[in-house]
């Protein structure tokens, strides 16, 4: 063996001496209320990018059929960060071991509510309607119920039908057996690019204030991993900036991972990319509506301290 070539494996050895062993990743386990909607999509564009890797974080993401079954899975210790809607923050009350960790989206322009071509033609005519929403506790049923209180016909003004995935709850209305669904919004886009159906309320037009999602970490790894927290948040917001200045780049991973046509994902995408909240803190007045609808839902008798049930320690500083 040469001189020269002793040389180089020695070069070579320092080199990897050096450089040390890669750091190790932390796992997170994050729970999505559905798969194929726009607003999570950070999730797989964090993962699709790199990302969450570049900031320690090996990222597997658990699609549920809405937003009670992700908070049952957090409380099983199944997830460890969760998004979740601004009313299911009440159930920490109920013993979700969990703390809202960031304001993830304001006013709720992701969520609609499609009927067919040949259905009801206003808000009005929906009284007594069948309207389908994922589950009951979840933001679809309470915004249903906001819907009918709104048209001064209290909560049972409108008759929601919990029935799980947007896919079941297209196939019952296809077969009418309902009037409507309150899903995600490209749920109602699919519905009108195929000519059977339109949107018929954008909630978002709606309410102007609220957290429509918050994203939650369960609350004893927040305890034991803060770090880790704190780098699922920075690398979140990052997902959120790369969205915003790489449209062509998330239309095209939205349209692989939620297998939805070109035309859906780049209207989502139009539609929706400016509901996300970009640095994650609380708006007082957006809590305030989400206190309320712990009392509206029936969750809890009477209005709790909310800033004990969120927090910003997490979030990166400005």
């Amino acid at each position: 063996m040469s001189r020269r070539f002793v040389s180089i494996l020695l070069a070579a050895a320092c080199v990897l001496v050096a450089a040390g062993p890669a750091p190790a990743q932390t796992k997170l386990r994050i729970g999505k209320p559905q798969a194929a909607t726009f607003p999570f999509v950070p999730v797989d564009v964090g993962i699709a990018t790199g990302i969450f890797k570049q900031h320690g974080l090996d990222v597997q993401s658990i699609d549920f059929a809405g937003g009670p079954r992700v908070q049952q899975a957090i409380a099983a210790g199944a997830l460890e960060i969760a998004i979740g809607s601004g009313p299911e923050l009440a159930l920490t009350l109920k013993g979700v071991p969990e703390v809202a960790i960031a304001a993830m989206a304001d006013a709720p322009y992701a969520i609609v509510l499609a009927v067919l071509k040949d259905g009801p033609k206003s808000i009005a005519e929906l009284k007594g309607k069948s309207i389908s929403v994922s589950s009951k506790g979840s933001l679809t049923d309470w915004l249903g119920e906001n819907l009918s209180r709104q048209q001064g016909w209290g909560i049972d003004g409108i008759k929601l039908v919990p029935l799980g995935t947007t896919v079941a709850q297209t196939a019952a209305l296809k077969t009418h057996q309902i009037d409507g669904m309150i899903v995600e919004a490209n749920g109602g886009y699919r519905l009108e690019e195929d000519g059977v159906g339109r949107v018929l309320v954008q909630f978002g037009d709606l309410m102007k204030v609220f957290h429509v999602y918050l994203l939650y970490a369960r609350r004893d790894f927040a305890e034991q991993n803060p770090q880790a927290v704190k780098d699922f948040l920075a690398a979140w917001f990052e997902t959120i900036t790369y969205m915003h200045e790489h449209r062509p780049e998330t239309i095209d991973i939205m349209r692989r991972t939620a297998d939805v046509s070109p035309f859906i994902a780049g209207r989502d995408y139009d539609a929706m990319i400016g509901m996300f909240n970009r640095t994650g803190r609380y708006n007082p007045e957006a809590l305030r509506v989400v206190s309320r609808s712990f009392v509206e839902m029936g969750m809890l008798p009477s209005e709790p301290d909310i800033s004990a049930l969120v927090t910003e320690k997490f979030l990166p500083t400005r």
